[in-house]
């Protein structure tokens, strides 16, 4: 029987399995917490965007401007825990730590986990649940698991 793993997880939380099909069972590999995507945005980001003086001719012959914010800080934080879990994946694929997987992530965090999957383990055998089942406890986690 090939080993399996499964990843269960929402943008500040997971927890990685390792799963037995005989009997169905469910062993704690991991559990990673990130607590930077509960923070409120503005705990995340400074109060305002930083300033730069250029050489461009100006009135004064100064040139002044502002760089802005690309992205969110909580999208920010949430992509970074998403590319932390794919990393933490591709060690397992690499080590052959497992031949199947399973990730279940609430919707958008699923999308982005899945951005950040290298060409090789998104080949390999992998299952997509777009549910959050963190707040599951294991017994809950693996009765959900069986039709899988």
């Amino acid at each position: 029987m090939a080993d399996a793993w499964v990843l269960v997880a929402n943008a500040s939380q997971a927890r990685l399995y390792k799963t037995e099909e005989r009997p169905k069972t469910l062993t704690l590999l991991k559990e990673l917490l990130h607590p930077a995507s509960r923070e409120k945005g503005e705990n995340l980001a400074s109060d305002r965007p930083g300033h730069f003086q250029g050489e461009a001719q100006g009135m004064d012959g100064t040139t002044h401007g502002a760089f802005n914010e690309p992205t969110d800080p909580k999208q920010y934080e949430h992509e970074r825990f998403a590319r932390e879990l794919a990393r933490e994946l591709d060690d397992g694929r690499t080590s052959n730590a497992f031949q199947k997987l399973t990730i279940i992530a609430s919707p958008h965090f699923h999308g982005l986990i899945n951005k950040q999957l290298n060409g090789q383990l998104a080949k390999m055998d992998v299952s997509h649940i777009q549910k959050d089942y963190t707040d599951l406890d294991d017994k809950a986690l693996l009765d959900k698991l069986r039709p899988f």
